[in-house]
């Protein structure tokens, strides 16, 4: 193992430790593949749920895009009522990994882009969620990754020194936006591979 260079580890957290999808809710309400494609590409597509992430209320998110989408206006509350049924749940074997990574003392942290009513939501029915140091949430911030303001915040908040803070995301241009704030920062794949980045950096991780 080598020499130990990071002290600190943040991560995303869906895609890296909670498996969310609207595919998950939306396989129910929308059983033709072709009908539920075009919902949630064109109608409830993912910019508009990022505007969320950004900040804006769900309940404003939702009468904007119903008063548009009137004969759509049951499944477009839907994605806000049914929110948790997105979350399928938490991945084990990454979950492991940030309770290995308590035990040893490392302070962890989240940085996600999330919709701090659906953060509060998520937190509620997931405790591992409540298990870190701290936490930078985008819609509480306003702010969403990739851009630089959310990454200062995080090192600033936190008192990090970004070279030894190892960051983890499943979106390249997130890992992108990190790195050039000079975060030690990798794409996340899949929790055997985090561990091995994580053991890479001199962390005493289970093999």
């Amino acid at each position: 193992m080598s020499e130990r260079s990071v002290d600190v580890v943040v991560f995303d957290i869906g895609g890296v430790l909670l498996d969310w999808s609207p595919d998950y809710l939306y396989r129910e309400l929308i059983p033709d593949a072709g009908q539920r494609e075009h919902f949630l590409t064109k109608i409830a597509t993912p910019s508009w749920n990022q505007q969320q992430d950004a900040g804006r209320t769900w309940a404003e998110a939702v009468a904007e895009l119903s008063s548009l989408h009137p004969e759509h206006a049951e499944w477009i509350e839907a994605y806000d009522t049914g929110w948790l049924q997105m979350a399928k749940g938490i991945f084990e074997d990454t979950a492991a990994v940030l309770t290995e990574l308590r035990e040893l003392g490392v302070p962890t942290y989240a940085l996600t882009n999330f919709s701090a009513e659906k953060w509060e939501v998520a937190k509620a029915s997931f405790p591992i969620l409540t298990q870190f140091d701290g936490e930078v949430v985008s819609g509480a911030e306003q702010t969403v990754k990739p851009h630089e303001k959310i990454f200062r915040i995080l090192i600033e908040r936190f008192d990090l020194d970004p070279a030894r803070t190892f960051y983890t995301d499943d979106m390249q241009y997130n890992v992108d936006g990190a790195r050039a704030v000079g975060l030690d920062a990798e794409q996340f794949t899949d929790p055997a591979t985090l561990r091995k980045q994580l053991r890479e950096r001199g962390l005493p991780l289970r093999p």
